[in-house]
């Protein structure tokens, strides 16, 4: 860990406009890829990633036997699939054993829509390995293209995502504290701060909700 470069702390400004990524690895980062890290075994047999197939390759193990990357975009590079989550009946159905689908249902305003997509491609018995954005500034990028509209708490998301894959097949955290929470404001990157008090959890801060969420087994 080495000391933050140019901190004002009576500063109106972050030291950076990018969430840190200019500066290192930008603090929500941190806890969605220990979460993947720590859930790895759930990504197998065929996986679906949005935009890139980037967490596929570095979590998915010898389970995996396919990967494929979502987009809305016609042309997008690398994209297998060209589709809308809130449109399921253009999406494939029953197909996915997993889909990795971080930071992407803030940045859609219909989101119980595309909850209802991700349910719609998943297998019977496959899982959603979701993040959800809590405390963070806008993201500008995503504002100015398609949107930013929400930020999560572990209740709207447990209400969410029960709504569909039902109340027993959803697991929901949070990750974050008070300390991750204003250095991640400011666009402070992980590798200028302290990553043992990032573990610390403070559920009245959080910076990332994580969900897992499995679609049954028809009866």
């Amino acid at each position: 860990m080495s000391k933050p470069r140019g901190i004002d702390i009576d500063s109106v400004y972050p030291v950076s406009d990018y969430f840190g990524d200019d500066r290192g690895t930008p603090i929500d980062r941190f806890y969605i890829e220990e979460f993947l890290e720590k859930r790895k075994h759930l990504i197998r047999g065929r996986v679906l990633e949005i935009a890139e197939n980037t967490y596929s390759k570095r979590f998915g193990g010898s389970m995996l036997y396919g990967m494929d990357i979502l987009h809305y975009e016609q042309g997008y590079p690398g994209a297998t699939i060209i589709g809308d989550l809130t449109q399921p009946v253009g999406l494939p159905e029953n197909v996915f054993d997993c889909f990795i689908c971080t930071q992407t249902f803030h940045v859609i305003y219909d989101y119980m829509s595309a909850i209802r997509g991700a349910w719609h491609m998943l297998k019977p018995g496959g899982t959603l390995l979701a993040t959800l954005s809590g405390i963070a500034q806008v993201s500008r990028y995503d504002m100015d293209r398609w949107g930013d509209f929400w930020r999560f708490t572990d209740l709207s998301a447990k209400k969410a995502f029960g709504t569909v894959f039902g109340d027993a097949g959803v697991e929901v955290s949070q990750f974050g504290n008070c300390y991750a929470a204003i250095n991640f404001l400011r666009g402070i990157s992980v590798e200028e701060v302290d990553k043992n008090k990032l573990r610390v959890i403070d559920p009245n801060y959080p910076v990332i909700i994580t969900v897992i969420a499995t679609k049954g087994n028809p009866s």
